[in-house]
């Protein structure tokens, strides 16, 4: 069953004059249609200015669409009656961790967000010991977010949206400001989440790498949807991705040069042993 469905889903950004007369209107959407099953783990890719991003403020109705229909558990984001439930079924993680954490201590901050909602106190520690241990922070709860790692900082502020039991969490670029190992650290949690706790995650990224593991990749250009399809299906087309200016992963760039220069491997290498497989079956043959 749908979780996520956008009908011919529009933007444009306006922008006014002093007068409030229109001086410039820019699309940054253009007719988007993608259904997400519950459950999913979906990955949204595209360049700076692909309108990616703005898809995902759609989706927890910080923005509503200039036209067409946007559901979200089956509510209208655009009815302002539905709000308040759309953020509560469609959690947002956004690429700075410093603007979402409010509080002094770990904890205090995992239960601003159920406390907001008026969740009772003891069920709002209940959620807090479940956020932090399902990311893997319940050994920082009395720390200070001040002190820790900007990885560690975005499972605290992935963990403050679980807290509020979400049905789907949107992940706008939440590893663009991390080095490598705070990357890795996110992402394995969002995995995590996806298939312990069964939360549909809908990650936003230009990180090639990242989508890997996804069960569907759309990939957006110039406010469409380019491409989509299976992680191995995406990155079989490289010539593509290229021409829609993304970076490949290295391997799989590899294996595809490989294959042009007439070594039997299959397409849509994504992995460095899929690669040394192919590599000796072709050996063997």
């Amino acid at each position: 069953m749908g979780i996520i469905k956008a009908r011919d889903v529009s933007y444009q950004y306006i922008r006014r004059d002093e007068e409030d007369n229109i001086e410039d209107i820019s699309v940054a959407l253009d007719k988007v249609n993608i259904d997400v099953l519950r459950g999913q783990f979906i990955c949204v890719l595209g360049h700076n200015g692909s309108g990616k991003s703005t898809f995902a403020k759609l989706l927890n109705a910080l923005l509503t669409p200039s036209d067409g229909t946007l559901l979200v558990d089956g509510l209208d984001t655009s009815e302002e009656d539905n709000t308040m439930e759309v953020r509560r079924r469609a959690g947002m993680v956004f690429q700075n961790p410093d603007n979402q954490i409010i509080a002094s201590i770990v904890e205090e901050d995992v239960g601003f967000g159920p406390e907001n909602i008026g969740v009772p106190t003891d069920e709002i520690w209940e959620r807090v010991i479940r956020s932090l241990k399902a990311v893997g922070m319940w050994e920082y709860r009395g720390h200070s977010p001040n002190k820790l790692s900007g990885g560690q900082k975005q499972r605290v502020a992935i963990a403050g949206v679980m807290a509020m039991e979400p049905k789907c969490i949107v992940a706008d670029e939440p590893t663009a400001m991390l080095d490598p190992v705070g990357r890795q650290e996110v992402i394995e949690a969002l995995h995590e989440l996806n298939r312990e706790k069964g939360v549909t995650i809908i990650l936003i990224t230009h990180y090639m790498e990242e989508v890997i593991d996804a069960d569907k990749v759309y990939v957006m250009h110039e406010g469409n949807v380019a491409m989509s399809g299976t992680p191995r299906e995406v990155f079989a087309q490289v010539d593509r991705l290229k021409e829609l200016h993304l970076d490949v992963p290295q391997v799989t760039l590899l294996a595809d040069e490989l294959r042009k220069s007439g070594l039997s491997i299959p397409e849509g290498i994504l992995t460095r042993q899929e690669l040394i497989d192919a590599l000796s079956a072709a050996h063997s043959r």
